[in-house]
């Protein structure tokens, strides 16, 4: 059976939580490998709107099995509210239905703190990330300084003062710093003792149970946050992510090997957007920007921040192709670009006079580059609700063939509305 992998190719907000529950139809199990709750999704599912940040997408459809993996660094008292959140829509999120890797490293709000004491450090000297403040990048810090405590040790009071005086010992010396008051280790006790018994029905070793599933023929999908380009590695660094969010942390933030992987759907936007701080070559800050930003209801689902909007930049999506083996694309939000006369593409950049088809890797280089158009006729038409080719206006199908060209890979699949069945499928992505 086919295993598919699903990342962003942009800098997130590229519609995949639609896309994951559009395919979670054809899967057994959904796993998230990556990020905390950070990340968010809105699916629109018989005019009901969830909005997510922690799950993975397919927990609104029954009979399918979610898993949160080891990749994810996990807030326990977030999960808690966004488990409470969907029950009140009618959801029941019980352990049967969600599975949470024993060895996910736990966000406390020590690392919330932090975060945004150092996000506020940043804003007065004029070197902010634009995080989301919810812990994410001090949580990954622990994990990789072999201090954190993780879904496991809520289950073992024995052991946990011990790693809450270690963890400790590094917070506080970073808090004195800061000028902060320190953290007594009763709290942290009272923080995770309050929610163990909420979490611990869902802990288990995902590593296991991924390895019987797959051998029993399930379909997989690993469900990626973020975008290619906020990856830790591969992005406009420093104004990425603390994880890595391409399709190869699928396999390590889930405890699966590489060799399960079948299947690359990159989630591209028909334009390109991003949240917070950083490079943007083809952004677009005038009516353009403004008309897309309206038209596509461009604000973050977790923060509610307006996104930054542009012309569709085929430089970055070719980049994101080769750093993730994207096998094809699901093109989104094609209905957004409705109505113009005229569409750009970038198709290459100028770098200090010369022509060039990459996002150097330098922060400074990246702030130089200067983006090469073209132009396209639009079309008048509408897109929205179209659910085959035969439904689009020919200008459309037109700009949807040359994007093909342009960044090297086929369409798979293409949306046309946050509406579940407002889809064209060109590829079953999980076709045997």
């Amino acid at each position: 059976m086919a295993n598919v992998v699903v990342v962003g190719s942009q800098w997130g907000d590229e519609g995949k939580g639609k896309i994951v529950d559009w395919l979670s139809e054809r899967a057994d199990v959904v796993v998230r490998f990556q990020g905390g709750h950070n990340a968010g999704h809105t699916l629109v599912v018989e005019g009901v709107t969830y909005k997510l940040s922690l799950l993975p997408s397919g927990v609104v459809r029954p009979g399918k099995l979610s898993i949160i993996g080891n990749g994810v660094v996990f807030d326990p008292h977030a999960f808690v509210a966004e488990v409470g959140r969907l029950a009140e829509l009618g959801v029941d999120i019980g352990p049967d239905r969600l599975r949470i890797a024993e060895n996910a490293p736990l966000i406390l709000s020590l690392h919330r703190e932090l975060d945004a004491i150092r996000e506020d450090a940043a804003s007065n000297s004029g070197t902010k990330i634009g995080t989301t403040r919810r812990g994410i990048g001090p949580a990954y810090e622990d994990k990789v300084g072999r201090r954190a405590i993780r879904v496991m040790d809520l289950a073992n009071t024995e052991t946990l003062p011990a790693k809450i005086d270690r963890l400790l010992t590094h917070h506080n010396a970073l808090r004195r710093g800061l000028n902060q008051p320190e953290i007594v280790p009763e709290k942290i006790m009272d923080e995770l003792t309050s929610v163990a018994d909420r979490v611990l029905p869902y802990m288990d070793k995902v590593w296991m149970l991924l390895d019987e599933r797959r051998r029993a023929g399930a379909r997989i999908l690993f469900e990626g946050a973020q975008g290619t380009l906020l990856d830790i590695d591969h992005g406009t660094y420093p104004f990425v992510t603390s994880s890595n969010v391409v399709a190869g942390q699928a396999a390590t933030g889930s405890g699966t090997g590489p060799g399960a992987i079948d299947y690359v759907l990159g989630i591209t936007k028909a334009y390109t957007t991003r949240v917070g701080e950083g490079p943007f070559p083809t952004e677009q800050d005038n009516e353009v920007g403004q008309f897309l930003g309206e038209r596509g209801h461009e604000f973050g689902t977790v923060t509610g921040r307006k996104r930054r909007c542009g012309w569709f930049d085929a430089v970055l999506v070719r980049q994101a192709i080769a750093v993730n083996g994207i096998s094809g694309i699901a093109l989104t939000k094609l209905d957004v670009l409705d109505g113009l006369d005229e569409i750009r593409v970038c198709t290459g950049y100028v770098l200090d006079g010369e022509l060039i088809d990459y996002l150097p890797a330098s922060q400074g280089a990246q702030a130089r580059v200067e983006p090469v158009y073209e132009t396209l006729e639009g079309w008048k038409e509408t897109t929205a609700g179209a659910r085959s080719w035969a439904d689009l206006p020919a200008q459309a199908v037109k700009y949807v063939r040359h994007i093909e060209e342009l960044i090297g890979a086929p369409v798979a699949l293409l949306s046309t509305s946050p509406e579940r069945d407002d889809t064209i499928l060109v590829t079953d992505p999980f076709q045997d």
